[in-house]
Formats: C-alpha cells, structure tokens, sequence
C-alpha cells in the first residue's frame, strides 16, 4: 500500500445510514415523502376523470404555485427560529387530516349538495377552461361535480402546510449527523427524495387501478402519521443555532442575499428552474396516457414508474461511487440529457419507447437534484440553512407548479405534443446557454471539499 492510499481513506457509500438516529428520519420520512406524492398525483387523475380537461390539469399546477410564492420566506424563517421536529410533527399531522377528507370526498357513498356557492365556482372553472381548449372542443368538458371546488380548496391547504414546512424538512439533516457524515447524509436524502418523487406518483397510478381512488388517500394519511411517531424518536447531534437579533424583512430576506452572493448555487438553482420549467410534462401523463398511447391507468402507472426506476439506478451509481470530480459538469450534462429524453418521450408513438425515455428523465434529474441540493447544504451555515432552502424552494418548487401550468396551458392551445417536445427543446437550450454564460458553474471543484461559508 502507497502512502497515498494509506491518507485517503476508503468512500463509505453508507457512513450516513449506519447512524440509527438518521436511518430513522430517512426511512421516516421517505414512506411520507411516497405518500405525499401518491396523494397528489391521485389528485390530479380524480381531476382530469371528472373534468376531462387539460386546463384543469393545469389549474391544479396553479394551486400548488400561489402558496409556494406567498408562503417560502416566512417558512425558511421560521424553520431558523423553531424547532425544526416540532414544525415537522405539527405540519404532517394537518396533512393527515387534509388526505382523510380528501378520501372522504372520493367516497362513491358521500353526495355533495349542489350548493350555489359550488356551482359558481364549478361556472368560474369551466370558463376558465373555454379560454384556452381550443386544440380539442368544448363539449367534452365536465364540471359538474359539486365536490370538485372542494378538491382545489383542499388541494391548496394541503400545499400551504407542505411549504410551511418544507424549509424545516430540508434543514433538519445538518443537526442529525456529525459534520463528516453531512455529504453522505446530503446524497441519500436527495436520492431517496427524488425516487419518492417519481415512485409516490406510480404507486398512485397502481392504486387508482386496484384499489380506486378513496383508499390512496387514507394511505397517504396513514404514511405521514407514521412519520410523525417517528419524529418523536429524534435526537439532535448537534444544537440548533436560531439567529440573533430582532425579526425584520431583512431577515427573512437573508436566504437571498446570500443565494445571490453565491453565485454557484445561483447559477445551479436558475438553470434547473428553467430546465423543469420548459421541461417537465408529467402534469400531462394522464392525458398521454389515455389519448395518445390508449393505455389508461395501469399504463398510466408505468409510465410514472419509469422515471422512478431511472431515479433509483442512479441513485444507487452516485452513492456508490466516490463524489463526483466534476459536479458542475456532470449538473449541465444532466439537463441536457433531461431535455433530449423529454423531446423522445413527446415524439413517441410507442409505449415502450415513451417508458425508455422517462427512464433516462428520472435518471438524469436524480444527478441534478444531488448536486444542486449538495450545494445548498454545503456551502451554507446552519443559522441561515432554513431561509437558504426557502429561496431554492421557491427557485425549483416554482418550476415544477408552474411547468404543470405551462403544459397543462399550452397542451389545450397546441396540442400535448407540441407542450412536450417545445418544452423539452427549451430545455436543451438553457442547458446550452447557461454552460456558455457561466464558466464558473463548469470549474466547480467535487463537493467533498466544499465547506459553509458566511
């Protein structure tokens, strides 16, 4: 043995998971994190089932944008000044409750009266939907039924409490390993977040299927319950640092100042915002699946399931392989490769076909999740890590929520096909653009070596 390799000391893949206290949270927090997302694909399925309108679909994007936009700041500042478990414990429990009436109105033996109130809002819906569905006509459109303004309204207080708390979840890591373990720990809460992000929504797919849609709902309760007992077994490695100083706008504007000071994390964070932006078009699988590729919902569940495969693949490569030499590079090629298999996924005709390139979507953007979230918690100290995660959730959390709006908005204009392959283009654009504007993004040195910064 050189003396060398005698220094460097072998890559543990499983540093982080062999502290029980983080296994626990990890494992906790992924079955809520999959029956998070299950919740809200179900949703958007229950929504097109009785609407049968891509406006509507996009609609449900809007929702879950306008708390993110409104509520992010407050939360990063919160989750700096409160105990971040107890945040967590209060919100999941509201969630519970939202899937459990959420259930209940997807009950076949629960009638909503036809109140005014209902069918005015049914009224405001559908001529939302006349103004842009003009690629197929009008008179297939449903909204009649009364529960539908009841869905949106509880769909947008189940996005309120998710980002309220979502800055603590987030943040919580750093304060459950210690400081050597903090990059592992960052890899595995990305790679098991992003395969909960694509496999929540395919188990849904499975369950509309098998079980209807009532039951995927008081699963979802029953996952975020379980997290929360959980919650209660945590202990913190390290002490929480709550800022000093009186609570001003400033302060909660803190998160900011310092993304914009870093302009790696700003240039990681703006080429992914765009990228899903244009990109993202599973707001539109459940119209793929039953007018393109007629496979209705068992299809409709493989093809959310595809990206979570590609998801897992790479997220077993990554922590299994020393850190990446270099991340920028490896973060544009990753978009690039996103953009290339989403054009794929919109020309094809073919099942198969369209099931390969999700494959590839949900493996290249499992690579930009680790980097760019790595970057987030590396490179920012504890006491502001909350209002640090609040912006970058705005940054990427509006992508997703307005990308549905897009897609959902531009497939009723031009057609889904056109939505998907113009968007995928876009993408590979940015990718382009942003590899050229900022040099610094490709000289990024590999995340092990990254330290906090004030």
């Amino acid at each position: 043995m050189t003396a060398t390799s005698a220094a460097t000391p072998a890559h543990d893949p499983y540093e982080a998971l062999r502290i029980a206290n983080y296994r626990r949270y990890l494992i906790g927090n992924f079955f809520a994190l999959l029956g998070r997302q299950a919740v809200v694909t179900v949703a958007s399925w229950q929504v097109y089932a009785w609407t049968h309108s891509s406006t509507a679909l996009g609609l449900v994007g809007l929702v879950n944008v306008i708390p993110l936009l409104a509520l992010s700041l407050p939360a990063g500042a919160l989750a700096d000044r409160r105990d971040r478990r107890w945040l967590l414990g209060l919100g999941t429990t509201a969630i519970a409750f939202i899937n459990l009436c959420l259930a209940g109105l997807a009950l076949r033996s629960v009638v909503v009266p036809d109140l005014p109130l209902l069918r005015w809002a049914n009224d405001l819906l559908r001529e939302t939907a006349h103004l842009f569905e003009h690629h197929t006509g009008t008179e297939s459109l449903r909204f009649d039924e009364p529960a539908l303004p009841l869905v949106f309204l509880l769909l947008l207080a189940h996005a309120s409490i998710r980002i309220l708390i979502w800055p603590a979840r987030a943040s919580i890591t750093p304060l459950l390993v210690p400081t050597r373990a903090l990059g592992n720990a960052i890899t595995w809460n990305a790679s098991t977040f992003e395969i909960a992000t694509v496999a929540g929504p395919a188990l849904g797919g499975f369950l509309i299927a098998f079980t209807g849609i009532a039951p995927v709902y008081a699963f979802g309760a029953m996952l975020e319950l379980s997290f929360v007992l959980t919650l209660f077994r945590l202990r913190y490695e390290q002490p929480a640092r709550p800022p000093a100083g009186k609570r001003t706008w400033r302060d909660m504007l803190a998160g900011g100042e310092f993304i914009w000071r870093k302009k790696i994390i700003l240039a990681a964070s703006s080429l992914d915002l765009f990228a899903v932006l244009l990109g993202g078009a599973t707001a539109l699988l459940p119209l793929y699946a039953d007018q393109i590729l007629h496979v209705g919902p068992i299809g409709f569940g493989w093809l959310r399931a595809a990206p979570s495969l590609g998801a897992f693949a790479m997220a077993m490569l990554l922590a299994h392989r020393p850190p990446l030499a270099r991340p920028g590079v490896a973060l544009l090629w990753s978009v690039l490769g996103f953009g290339t298999a989403i054009v794929i996924f919109g020309l094809s005709p073919w099942f198969w076909l369209s099931l390969v390139a999700l494959f590839f979507t949900g493996a290249f953007d499992n690579i930009s999740v680790v980097v760019r979230q790595s970057l987030v918690q590396l490179l920012t100290p504890d006491e502001l890590r909350g209002r640090v995660t609040a912006v970058n959730q705005i940054f990427i959390g509006s992508s997703n929520e307005i990308g549905a709006l897009r897609a959902g908005l531009m497939a009723a204009l031009v057609g889904p096909v056109a939505a998907v392959v113009w968007g995928g283009l876009g993408t590979i654009a940015v990718a382009a653009l942003v590899a050229r504007a900022i040099p610094q993004l490709r000289r990024l040195p590999p995340l092990n070596t990254l330290k906090p910064e004030a």
